[in-house]
């Protein structure tokens, strides 16, 4: 009778054994240990407290808030102010040398990259083996992106296609 009420008893911990257990290891008694702890429960939601935590919101900008940090170091130079950063930089440590250098760095960090101006986007050695016609059209055009229509694009593409052909055979 005691084993049918033992098994509807939803144990959850040691502590609603009372003493059985104890007596259990001390006398010696290896079956009833076993059978008491396989009636324990292994849900670890029954036996771990679940308190919810206030998470606080951190995100990169509180934080830099929080602790007083700079803005991150960029990545590429995308203004005038980048380069004029870097200047100052160069020229504080040739008049003060590595510590004021590094000083300068971490108070406002110059980019790790600096693109060329002026290039329209083509890397320097690109760009300069271009032709001063094609400078020029570069210089003067907007860039824009040609706007084709996906519906007829097949058709104008057969159709040269065709024409091509006919140029070749003739």
């Amino acid at each position: 009778m005691t084993i049918h009420t033992i098994d509807k008893a939803q144990l959850i911990s040691d502590a609603q054994f009372g003493g059985n257990l104890n007596q259990a290891v001390v006398q010696g008694r290896r079956s009833d240990f076993a059978l008491m702890m396989a009636l324990l429960s292994g849900d670890a939601n029954e036996s771990t407290p679940l308190t919810l935590t206030d998470n606080p919101i951190s995100n990169d900008a509180v934080l830099r808030q929080q602790f007083q940090l700079a803005e991150p170091q960029p990545l590429a130079a995308s203004n005038e102010e980048d380069y004029q950063r870097a200047s100052a930089q160069a020229d504080a440590f040739h008049r003060g040398g590595l510590a004021s250098a590094n000083l300068r760095f971490q108070l406002a960090p110059a980019a790790m990259h600096y693109p060329p101006q002026g290039t329209h986007g083509f890397d320097e050695s690109v760009y300069h083996n271009l032709s001063g016609h094609e400078r020029r059209h570069l210089a003067d055009a907007t860039p824009s992106r040609p706007a084709f229509n996906p519906a007829t694009l097949y058709e104008k593409l057969t159709t040269s296609h065709c024409f091509d052909k006919m140029r070749v055979n003739a």
